[in-house]
């Protein structure tokens, strides 16, 4: 085991630099790709886009990628394009960003919140199979924090009750399930490109399918309902990607496969060093590509997070405290419901810096700072 260094003998929390939780990483290639954009002239949605819905497709077993202008939208549109829509339920994770449930009710459909499994936080099969009811079509699981949910469980329930899958990918970019990459199981996934995520377009999302007829009602509900200019077919959203976004885009998809290769390194240090709190298992047969690295910390998670920042300024995040059928947004859909594994993460989880852009420094710090913390009963 790797002994973590220590702050130099009087050193003091403030004069030492911020360790953020997460940090965008925008180099001068990406910088290039969109000044050839601005110069050439076309901006809007063209080769660009084109070019990087074709080269998107290598992280998805070439599948059919389409680019638009949001996560959120790549979720929204994925279900429409799906089929999704009044009448239906779907069953989604509490424990996961709000966007997921949105894109559901935002169809006209019915978020069916489920339990997740407390090992890697995805939505948990048994609470899926419990929550499955005559007017059920899909099933949404979230490849939460990078982690990829059990789809071979997921793929034999949804054929036993004719049900579709539609993955939120959001997080998990290159992550796989027994050899298979996430965004190539359901019907439609959607992938978010958002600054944050381990790659970016600076804003955008990707859905990807395997059926032609799909993608292209994505391509039409994106573009105003239209495939060629003012022959609309069905009403649809300005949810378009620009050529700015997609060049940045390409460039960061070359260089996903050695950032997840660094967070992976990242991980495994932490693994290895930090004592007192429970680290993210991995489960087998899955390749987790950390978009976050979430601990638990069982007492006083609140106060912990004060004292990293505080006292050793190294940043974290809280994803997520509010579980979704809790918020004022979305607990209509689930009066009543208790899901207790999801209220037990939302208490103790916290995301510590795991990002590409870390020092050897940055890793020690974090671990002396978590254990003193954690030792210490923070």
């Amino acid at each position: 085991m790797t002994t973590p260094a220590r702050p130099a003998p009087g050193a003091h929390a403030e004069e030492l630099p911020l360790i953020p939780a997460a940090r965008p990483i925008i180099g001068q290639e990406e910088r290039d790709a969109v000044d050839a954009v601005l110069a050439g002239g076309m901006i809007a949605q063209g080769p660009q886009v084109k070019a990087f819905e074709e080269e998107f497709a290598s992280l998805v077993a070439g599948r059919e990628c389409v680019a638009v202008n949001s996560g959120t939208s790549a979720l929204h549109l994925g279900l429409l394009a799906a089929g999704i829509g009044p009448g239906d339920e779907v069953v989604v994770p509490s424990f996961t960003f709000a966007a997921t449930a949105n894109s559901v009710a935002l169809t006209g459909a019915t978020p069916v919140f489920a339990d997740i499994d407390e090992a890697t936080f995805c939505l948990d099969p048994d609470a899926v199979a419990a929550a499955i009811t005559p007017r059920t079509r899909a099933i949404m699981p979230v490849h939460l924090y990078g982690h990829p949910a059990d789809m071979t469980r997921f793929a034999a329930l949804a054929a036993e009750h004719g049900l579709l899958i539609a993955e939120d990918a959001a997080q998990a970019h290159a992550a796989q399930w027994q050899g298979q990459p996430v965004g190539s199981f359901g019907a439609v996934a959607a992938f978010s490109l958002y600054p944050t995520k381990n790659m970016t377009s600076a804003e955008g999302g990707m859905v990807t399918t395997a059926e032609a007829e799909t993608a292209r009602m994505v391509r039409l509900l994106r573009n105003q309902g239209m495939e060629r200019q003012y022959a609309n077919e069905v009403v649809g959203f300005n949810a378009r990607m620009t050529d700015v976004h997609a060049a940045i885009g390409r460039v960061q998809l070359g260089k996903l496969a050695g950032w997840t290769r660094q967070r992976q390194e990242n991980a495994a240090f932490l693994d290895a060093n930090l004592t007192g709190v429970v680290t993210p298992p991995v489960a087998a047969g899955a390749v987790h590509v950390y978009h976050q690295y979430t601990i638990r910390v069982p007492e006083d998670r609140d106060r912990f997070v004060q004292a990293m920042r505080e006292e050793h300024k190294v940043g974290s995040g809280v994803y997520y405290p509010i579980p979704n059928h809790r918020l004022e947004s979305l607990a209509h859909f689930a009066p009543g419901l208790d899901l207790p594994v999801t209220e037990k993460a939302a208490r103790e989880v916290v995301s510590l810096p795991v990002h590409p852009s870390l020092s050897q420094g940055d890793l020690e710090r974090i671990v002396t700072a978590v254990n003193a913390l954690a030792g210490a009963g923070a």
